[in-house]
């Protein structure tokens, strides 16, 4: 993740034909916003009501999928802010055809470039799918630690503290009897190979894991 206040780029095609580049910033540190500037014609999709500010230029309209909004600069450059709901990290993640995708929290979601898709996960935990082609930003709480699997590498964690991780990873949800008098609890075993991102904060109860 590039140091707050910094920007990185996101190669799309323009509506017109011609590549364009948008340009994305980190503002503040402990709860960061993201702002996205765009070129006339130029568009973002997020959950519908939830952005922070956006200049006159910008429209929103109503999405393909349930809940998400199409935000686009009309006429003039524009830019559209969404803030993160909790203290942590915003990051970036670029997806493209030849790519397996990503699996992150379904709450940790936050916009994308049009291109980039967003399904439900199948293995069990709040997790949704990132793949397609463009640029999605999610936000995972506290601090980020990321973790590459080799080939038959394995590491558990608590299904809460995964924010994301490669779709390469195999994924198996198990149960770990506690002490005598406590329950069991459930523990992730994530297989390479792969890149995992877990999250110092847990992340609040969804539905699943």
């Amino acid at each position: 993740m590039p140091p707050a206040g910094e920007g990185t780029r996101a190669r799309r095609k323009h509506p017109a034909g011609e590549e364009a580049v948008m340009r994305d910033q980190l503002l503040g540190n402990t709860q960061p916003v993201l702002s996205i500037s765009l070129d006339p014609g130029e568009s973002v999709v997020a959950e519908a009501g939830e952005f922070a500010w956006m200049t006159d230029s910008i429209e929103m309209a109503v999405g393909e999928a349930p809940r998400l909004a199409v935000y686009t600069a009309i006429g003039e450059p524009g830019v559209v802010a969404f803030a993160s709901k909790r203290p942590g990290c915003i990051l970036s993640v670029d997806v493209g055809p030849a790519q397996e995708g990503h699996l992150v929290r379904a709450s940790g979601f936050l916009a994308c470039t049009p291109g980039v898709q967003a399904s439900p996960g199948d293995h069990g935990l709040a997790l949704c799918r990132i793949g397609g082609s463009g640029r999605a930003w999610v936000e995972l709480p506290g601090d980020v630690v990321r973790r590459e699997l080799t080939a038959g590498q394995s590491l558990r964690a608590h299904p809460r503290h995964i924010g994301m991780v490669d779709a390469t990873v195999a994924i198996q949800v198990a149960m770990v009897h506690g002490t005598p008098g406590h329950d069991a609890y459930p523990c992730v075993v994530l297989s390479g190979p792969g890149a995992v991102w877990l999250q110092s904060m847990a992340s609040q109860s969804e539905a699943g894991l």
